[in-house]
């Protein structure tokens, strides 16, 4: 399991603008890189909004956001559009970023249990080390806690 202070694992992952997307574009940049479990869902649609709508501080802070899930390009697309998100998603469709990052995990919901995303939060620094680790998150405030502590860092 990662953890704070370690070096981030690279991903190479499909935009949902037809790029590819690697950690190493963010070199030199400090990077929010936030995995949520599934498009256009109740509290999926909550965080992607309030980063959505904190993304001038961010940007303030120089500071990048990018989101993961395993859903499609073409999911990402709709999800985007449909809540005019500004800052790129990710389609871990084989969930290789998911797993180095330690967030595919088993879950349960009304007895049953089933493999998805653990909904967490990782900052890269611009040397590329994690600065900053939230597993196991909150869809709702999440954003104006990691905009906090980038702002105090």
């Amino acid at each position: 399991m990662i953890s704070q202070g370690d070096l981030a694992p690279d991903f190479q992952l499909a935009a949902d603008d037809g790029s590819i997307v690697s950690l190493a574009d963010f070199a030199g940049r400090t990077l929010v890189l936030y995995f949520y479990p599934k498009d256009d869902t109740s509290g999926c649609t909550a965080q992607a909004c309030e980063l959505r709508d904190d993304l001038p501080e961010f940007a303030r802070l120089g500071v990048d956001v990018v989101g993961v899930s395993p859903d499609s390009v073409e999911s990402h697309v709709k999800f985007k559009r449909k809540y005019d998100l500004n800052f790129p998603l990710l389609a871990d469709t084989e969930r290789a970023a998911a797993e180095a990052y330690g967030v595919w995990k088993e879950k349960s919901m009304y007895g049953k249990k089933y493999m998805g995303i653990e909904r967490s939060t990782f900052v890269v620094d611009a040397e590329g080390r994690l600065s900053h680790v939230w597993r196991k998150v909150k869809a709702r405030g999440h954003a104006a806690m990691v905009r906090e502590a980038l702002d105090g860092a």
